[in-house]
């Protein structure tokens, strides 16, 4: 169960209103409120009002708590995570819109719970005038959610042709209950007939201002249904038999669920960073954040639920479980705030005017003077040779442990990788390096850490890494290449394949069966392998793009000396999935939208669909560091480890290969008419490809996320 809140106190927060729901909103409590023929202030209401849910996000002036949006995002996931029925998300929606509209009449009674209200977010319905001190209104507003019990309601006017936001009290026009698809939350219009509004109940405030605060509560409360959701499936998928074995352990409901976690992250993490940005960031940035939380948040939450459904089967088509509720609510909220095709348009044409919202973190204070020291070295980086002496000081990979790096925790990883972006300084990129050389510092003797680790920080040693064979991509526990030992070292036979740079690399780390007679994974010796040694075959193989990264390795009585064993024989399965402790943070403060940035030039900013397309994947890309970024800012914090950094490079990979065919599509025919050496669209595009096949397929992917996060059964 994860939580939209990362630091102590919004996890204090949440585990305080869970308690609350725990004791008051029950399977029962929720059912019942399901039969009710008109909508009923819940039981919990007096309780919520006693702990001061309803006033956080507004100031102590007016009865609030002084605090912020993310606080009322941690209450709206909770209560969508145990689907509370009530209006309590209209009511702080209410609220927040009349404080951001300077209107402050209603909000002591809205802070403790005495008054409840609604906001149409239907844009449309009622027609005014303008008149020297307000407007004149009249119509029908849009259904309005929590309508049947408000006491206030915050409307949208059309007036010549703009709209206008007004207070309206529920004396001042004709209630009218509908019959409501959402049955925890019930519906109602509004109908004023020449009704005088003065021009104090006419808002002052952006007209998009009220539907993005509504896009962040609405995204936060999805959060938590999507979080339930997932846990409900994994769950059932777990007890669930049919032919004698849990449902789990068919790779069709494995991966479903799976996705559905990665789905739930994604959300939580736009979810999230909408609150935040809603203080911090400026109105247009707040606005972007806010579209991307309505363009993945909330309907990601709908189809998460929609899994659920199949995953039940039978019973989730019955009311025997809440999960059709759950539907009813998610699907009225994706109607109510917008399709998501509208909000994707919104943060593509955000984007198109040159708005970005930075992947930045707040450091604690010791930071600065991290910041003093670390500045301080890097001003005698000169221009001489910079890659060589940043190795030499230790910022090729800061977190190795000295004096091949710098021992850095992850505050100073952040802070070196803030100050060397400060300085435009590149430490080499050890590629296939960043997985071998930490095996060797934690596995190998001083001998051949003193030989290869500072010529591989330097960068005057390149890898590749000889695990793959033809019949063991994924399951490396089946490779079939013997390692025989003879006198003074090991002679190698077999033969290896998708070895990217094998033509180039000055070493390989190696994978060889030493034991033939133990189960297949305990059999096998990691060894670094010579490039130049006799007896190594190198065939190109044509990749997609027609060229010829990848290579296959034929290895025909190749010898290693004893000294480049690596650890002990047979512990090669340990070293292959070895990582340090003390891990690389990744950190960047730019913005996600990356690879999508290509299509700006490209796309019609005419057709909505293009339009539309364009804004899913800065959508996609920015939810994918967003994960990264609250990984990162779990390290720096010292929390336990979530599931982001698992989910991360499913997301970003697909995102990346949706963006090149993308590109493709806007690019039209001229795109099927490249040179096939030249790196454009249609190349990325191929090479793309492999993004979900290196380093573990999506499939392999998948299975991990549910075995080892949602704990499916293997």
């Amino acid at each position: 169960m994860g939580s939209i809140g990362l630091d102590e106190d919004l996890t204090a927060l949440a585990e305080s209103v869970r308690g609350l729901l725990s004791r008051h909103v029950t399977e029962d409590a929720v059912r019942a409120a399901v039969e009710q023929k008109d909508e009923q202030l819940p039981g919990w209401w007096p309780q919520a009002a006693a702990q001061g849910l309803f006033g956080l996000h507004l100031p102590e002036e007016v009865g609030g708590a002084g605090f912020g949006l993310p606080e009322v995002a941690v209450v709206a996931e909770e209560l969508g995570r145990v689907l509370a029925p009530g209006p309590f998300l209209p009511t702080v929606l209410a609220s927040a819109v009349l404080h951001a509209g300077g209107h402050e009449q209603h909000l002591p009674g809205l802070a403790d719970g005495t008054t409840t209200g609604a906001v149409d977010l239907s844009r449309d319905g009622l027609v005014g005038t303008q008149t020297p001190d307000g407007l004149r209104v009249s119509g029908t507003s849009g259904v309005v959610m929590g309508g049947q019990l408000a006491d206030v309601f915050v409307l949208p006017v059309q007036v010549s042709g703009a709209t206008r936001w007004i207070v309206v009290p529920r004396s001042s026009g004709q209630v009218t209950s509908q019959p409501s698809h959402d049955l925890l939350r019930r519906f109602a219009t509004v109908t004023v007939d020449d009704l005088h509004v003065s021009r104090a109940d006419v808002l002052d405030l952006d007209p998009q201002r009220p539907l993005d605060l509504a896009a962040v509560l609405l995204a936060a409360e999805s959060a938590g249904i999507a979080d339930w959701a997932t846990a409900t499936a994994a769950e059932y998928a777990t007890t669930r038999e049919q032919f004698g074995q849990p449902i789990a352990k068919f790779q069709a409901v494995k991966h479903r669920v799976a996705r559905m976690l990665v789905r739930t992250e994604q959300g939580r993490a736009c979810a999230w960073d909408a609150a935040r940005a809603q203080a911090g960031a400026s109105s247009d940035e707040a606005s972007l954040a806010a579209a991307i939380a309505g363009a993945t948040t909330v309907p990601g939450a709908s189809v998460v639920v929609k899994d659920l459904i199949n995953t039940l089967g039978g019973i989730g088509y019955t009311w025997e479980h809440l999960a059709g509720f759950a539907l009813r609510r998610t699907g009225s909220t994706s109607i109510l705030l917008g399709s998501k095709a509208v909000w994707e348009q919104r943060v593509a044409r955000l984007a198109l005017a040159g708005v970005r919202r930075p992947l930045g973190l707040d450091l604690p204070p010791e930071a600065e003077a991290i910041r003093a020291t670390i500045g301080a070295e890097l001003d005698t980086v000169t221009d001489e040779n910079p890659q060589a002496r940043l190795a030499e000081l230790g910022y090729t990979a800061p977190h190795f442990p000295a004096p091949w790096g710098k021992d850095a925790d992850p505050v100073t990883q952040v802070v070196i990788a803030e100050e060397l972006t400060e300085r435009g300084l590149e430490p080499h990129d050890m590629i296939i390096g960043n997985w071998a050389v930490p095996t060797l510092l934690a596995h190998g003797d001083s001998a051949i850490q003193d030989r290869l680790v500072p010529p591989s920080l330097r960068g005057d040693i390149e890898w590749c890494q000889m695990f793959s064979e033809p019949g063991a991509g994924s399951d490396l526990a089946a490779l079939s290449t013997r390692a025989e030992q003879v006198e003074g070292g090991w002679r190698i036979n077999g033969q290896k394949v998708w070895t990217s740079g094998a033509r180039s690399s000055d070493f390989a780390i190696l994978l060889a069966r030493t034991d033939m007679d133990v189960p297949k994974h305990k059999g096998l010796s990691y060894f670094v392998l010579d490039m130049t040694t006799p007896g190594i075959d190198i065939r190109p193989l044509r990749e997609l793009t027609g060229g010829s990264h990848f290579n296959e390795v034929f290895l025909d009585d190749v010898f290693i000396p004893d000294e480049m064993l690596v650890g002990r024989p047979g512990d090669g399965w340990k070293l292959a999935i070895t990582t340090l402790a003390n891990e690389r943070v990744h950190m960047t403060s730019n913005s996600a939208t990356g690879t999508a940035e290509l299509l700006f030039e490209h796309v019609d900013r005419e057709d909505p669909l293009q339009v539309a397309a364009l804004g899913r994947l800065i959508a996609d890309a920015q939810s994918g560091g967003l994960l990264g970024l609250r990984q990162t800012i779990r390290s720096v914090s010292g929390l336990q480890p979530g599931a982001e950094s698992s989910l991360a490079k499913l997301v970003t990979a697909e995102n990346i290969q949706d963006t090149w065919q993308t590109l493709m599509e806007f690019q039209g025919g001229a795109s099927l008419v490249v040179d096939p050496e030249e790196r454009t669209a249609t190349w990325w595009f191929l090479s793309s490809r492999a993004l979900t096949i290196a380093g573990g397929t999506t499939d392999v992917q998948l299975n991990i996320i549910g075995e080892r996060i949602l704990r499916l059964p293997r």
